[in-house]
């Protein structure tokens, strides 16, 4: 796919091959020149709170029958929560190690769900970053590792988990704060990984290991279009946050270059924003958009697509929320959206942290 990258900054917003003018929030357009059609572009529906009371809550994964897993970084629980908002605590991780951005971070429930009544873990251990599995049919069972030896840190330590349509799960993981992780193929950190169910390097990866793309500094959030291309959220340093268009054995070009540098051998963002208007975590595929949940930006990026380009991104519920963390679209074609209230970075209200669900329209 060609690449058309997006630069969003305080004084200046660059189109490969168009004009530019100066960005702005919800309300004000971006750009004069979007790359996309009205594909995907419609506003989403009114917020409604589903669960209050919760503690970062950091990943949400539905199971069949549409009640949703979800787990919190901190306390390392596992809850259970309806579509009518019921919470249900199913129990504590065992072994994970709360510390700075580690914890229980990712789930995913298994393709095979109905059959193997699987799910899929991703947290920090006492020595490193792993992911296990484990049967949940109303309890959790014992958890087997099948990704272990991920590296830890106080921060980047990546996290998600998803399937992908392939059957095989990915999984991203955060180069710690050692840039040197992110371009050596054979470490774990700053990369994302595509595993068999069991762990295993999945048929088809580029250097015969778990590595499915390398050159990342933070991914925090994956999502899939409906053509099954694969789209990252990724933390910047100091410039720029991204959203990549992740493509087998690429680059992306950590620590080298921070947002678009045109070097030969390195893959480009998409799009980018400045770090105070976005660090991306949650990334979701609805309605013909991206759904990036900001974290510093304390907003919900909407990027319509069309045909894989990125047109005009959008801001929605600035500063209605505080810090957002996951997007998940749910089965009835909603989103769910997670804050991040309480993990030691805002002012928490005595609602938070919460669950909301968006209608998209």
């Amino acid at each position: 796919m060609r690449k058309h990258p997006i630069v969003l900054g305080a004084a200046a917003l660059l189109l490969a091959a168009c004009s530019s003018s100066s960005p702005s929030d919800e309300g004000a357009p971006h750009t004069p020149a979007p790359l996309a059609s009205k594909t995907g572009a419609g506003a989403p529906g009114a917020p409604r709170t589903l669960v209050t009371g919760l503690s970062v809550p950091w990943a949400v994964a539905f199971l069949p029958g549409g009640d949703a897993l979800v787990t919190e970084r901190d306390t390392a629980r596992l809850l259970r929560v309806t579509p009518a908002g019921q919470k249900t605590i199913i129990g504590k991780v065992p072994d994970v190690d709360p510390q700075g951005e580690g914890g229980l971070l990712g789930v995913a429930v298994s393709p095979a769900y109905a059959r193997d009544h699987l799910i899929y873990l991703y947290y920090t251990a006492s020595g490193d970053n792993r992911v296990v599995k484990a049967a949940y049919d109303g309890r959790l069972g014992a958890a087997r590792p099948i990704v272990t030896g991920i590296p830890k840190g106080g921060n980047h330590n990546g996290g998600r988990l998803a399937f992908g349509p392939d059957g095989m799960l990915y999984v991203t993981t955060g180069e710690t704060g050692e840039p040197g992780k992110a371009p050596d193929r054979k470490s774990l950190g700053g990369k994302i990984l595509r595993v068999t169910p069991e762990g295993a390097p999945a048929p088809g990866n580029p250097f015969g290991s778990r590595v499915w793309t390398y050159g990342h500094r933070n991914v925090q959030g994956i999502a899939w279009d409906d053509r099954a291309r694969l789209f990252a959220t990724e933390f910047g340093q100091d410039r720029f946050d991204e959203i990549n268009h992740i493509e087998k054995g690429r680059n992306y070009g950590w620590p080298t270059v921070e947002g678009v540098g045109r070097r030969e051998g390195l893959t480009d963002p998409l799009l980018t924003w400045t770090t105070d208007e976005a660090s991306p975590s949650g990334l979701a595929y609805a309605g013909g958009s991206l759904w990036a949940a900001a974290l510093q930006g304390r907003r919900l990026w909407q990027i319509p697509l069309d045909n894989g380009r990125p047109g005009r991104p959008i801001a929605r519920f600035h500063d209605s929320y505080g810090r957002l963390r996951a997007a998940v679209r749910a089965p009835d074609g909603s989103l769910w959206i997670t804050t991040s209230n309480r993990d030691g970075r805002a002012d928490p209200s005595k609602d938070d942290d919460r669950i909301l669900t968006i209608p998209l329209r």
